[in-house]
């Protein structure tokens, strides 16, 4: 497992962040999933409020809590999610009620990442800023941003920030994988795949925004389990889901590339997919859903690949000949 240092949190941050969306109603279950991605390095976990209806920060705290292993566990949360009919929740109200309802479901004092997880644009960026600063202040959370906010509005948020002595967002969470994102899979997605999300990535790249990407393997796209032929088989919304999203003819070169380019260097589809997310930028972190603890070596090995930026050319359909 490869880790970062970011400023605002004292201790490594994985490059693989074990999504949490996934678990079950099984506590032992879902603990055992929990202890073997942490023997695997998966030390950064990814959750939400509007998760299971606030069931997957608990299963995070009560782990966490069980294991003793608060101090070496950073949390990535979010907040601000439609919720209870609730379509336009991204207020300083809301966001305060999320923060204290998270804090208490996790068993701590502090979060280390605190996103936003939609955006309204009809709401100014000031007021956003400033709460998520108090809190900063208050030691309640390490660093801030958005998820699923374009780089635009990142941009506006901190232009208030330095403009009013305040915290700047210093990390993003956007959707990126080798498969570009042709419909939103949920309302108020975004994402910075493919030539639509170039300017977007460049914009964090130059000033040193870390992501923490989700959907890396595009909801199981990039694993090869959809083909061409298959799709009418798949009945099951979370298969069903990312087909609208991403099963178009344009991925599936660019997945033909993908197990093509794992073929040649004994890997899977997986792990180019993730390694793919990783070898972009050293600030990239890949959100990935262990759902098997079968699933969790192959998903922990991609953090130590790279791949040359030829190769992700190559999978990205800019050029025509594969790399040597």
């Amino acid at each position: 497992m490869k880790y970062a240092q970011i400023d605002g949190i004292d201790k490594p941050v994985a490059r693989l962040l074990q999504g949490g969306i996934m678990f079950g109603d099984d506590r032992d279950d879902n603990f055992r999933l929990l202890d073997a991605c942490f023997e695997s390095g998966f030390t950064a976990y990814d959750s939400a409020h509007s998760y299971g209806a606030g069931s997957s920060e608990t299963t995070f705290g009560d782990w966490m809590a069980d294991r003793g292993i608060r101090d070496q566990v950073v949390i990535l949360t979010k907040c601000a999610h439609p919720e209870n009919g609730i379509a336009d929740r991204v207020r300083p109200e809301y966001i305060r009620r999320d923060l204290q309802e998270s804090l208490e479901r996790l068993q701590t004092d502090h979060i280390e990442l605190y996103l936003l997880h939609r955006d309204s644009r009809k709401y100014p960026v000031g007021e956003i800023v400033d709460v998520l600063h108090e809190f900063k202040e208050k030691g309640q959370i390490g660093v801030f941003g958005g998820s699923n906010w374009l780089a635009d509005r990142v941009q506006a948020a901190n232009e208030y920030a330095a403009a009013n002595g305040k915290t700047p967002f210093t990390v993003s969470s956007p959707q990126f994988s080798v498969a570009e994102m042709i419909k939103e899979p949920w309302e108020g997605c975004t994402s910075v795949s493919g030539v639509q999300g170039e300017a977007d990535r460049a914009w964090y790249d130059e000033n040193e925004i870390s992501l923490f990407t989700w959907s890396s393997l595009a909801g199981g796209f990039m694993t090869g389990k959809f083909t061409r032929d298959n799709l009418d088989t798949f009945t099951k919304y979370m298969d069903t889901n990312p087909i609208g999203a991403y099963a178009y003819e344009s991925n599936f070169q660019r997945l033909d590339r993908v197990i093509e380019l794992a073929a040649d260097k004994g890997l899977s589809p997986s792990q180019i997919s993730v390694a793919y997310v990783l070898s972009n930028n050293p600030r990239y972190h890949a959100i990935v859903a262990n759902w098997e603890i079968e699933q969790i070596p192959d998903n922990a090995a991609a953090a130590d690949l790279h791949l040359s930026a030829a190769e992700i050319a190559w999978l990205e359909l800019k050029t025509e000949e594969k790399p040597a």
